[in-house]
């Protein structure tokens, strides 16, 4: 995983650096507006062949964003209002971001893998749940419902988009969130299961750029690995 934390030209330093199969990228704490125009920005190349698979790992400052189909009563009158607000294009309901949660923009072209959605999402969950295995966090997935869940709680909301099997968005895995922020809404539109978080779990000396190490040697293990030996059974 390379760290651009700190670049001032983010979409062509991963240009330059995206020359593996996946190209995993720390960006730090990111405002939400730069990082969604900079995925379309690398949806559109790799949709081209122009580029090859990339995945942004990172932390976002304060936000709510709302999927396509949204019910925008979802999100409460009391909710914290230093947050921003914003619709976005991926599927799903309301859905916050903010500085304590790894954010996750897996950016591949299913056809080098397998041309399923419902693959993809399952997959996705898969790694989450492998990651929080390997932390000790018995985590599963809850019947009819997306995303990865610790019981009744929910501990990462996922919603993506694609074009052309060219995936964008991803997941928001709550590592130590500020949670009154969860307060301020129905998370990703479900009245009757809560939220939870990694801290609230584990103790633990992880931070959230070392749970993105992990996630990316279980994306690795889950994506690529898996279909290599699809590929020669």
């Amino acid at each position: 995983m390379i760290d651009f934390s700190t670049s001032t030209n983010l979409l062509a330093d991963i240009q330059i650096n995206s020359t593996e199969k996946v190209n995993y990228f720390w960006l730090g704490i990111q405002p939400y507006a730069p990082i969604w125009d900079l995925q379309k920005a690398i949806h559109a190349l790799r949709k081209d062949g122009e580029i090859n698979d990339v995945f942004l790992l990172l932390e976002h400052n304060h936000v709510y964003t709302f999927g396509k189909n949204a019910n925008h009563d979802h999100l409460l009158s009391t909710y914290p209002s230093e947050a921003e607000v914003v619709q976005i294009d991926r599927g799903g309901d309301i859905t916050y971001h903010g500085p304590g949660q790894l954010v996750g923009y897996p950016i591949i072209d299913l056809h080098g893998y397998e041309k399923s959605v419902s693959w993809y999402m399952r997959t996705l969950e898969a790694v989450i749940i492998d990651t929080l295995r390997k932390i000790a966090i018995n985590a599963d997935r809850k019947e009819g419902l997306t995303g990865v869940w610790v019981e009744d709680e929910k501990i990462c909301a996922m919603g993506v988009r694609l074009s052309r099997w060219v995936t964008m968005h991803g997941f928001a895995l709550n590592f130590e969130p500020e949670m009154r922020f969860f307060d301020g809404m129905i998370p990703c539109g479900i009245f009757e299961h809560g939220v939870t978080s990694i801290k609230d779990c584990i103790e633990t000396d992880l931070n959230v750029k070392g749970v993105a190490e992990i996630v990316c040697q279980i994306f690795k293990e889950n994506f690529i690995d898996e279909c290599v030996e699809k590929e020669t059974t």
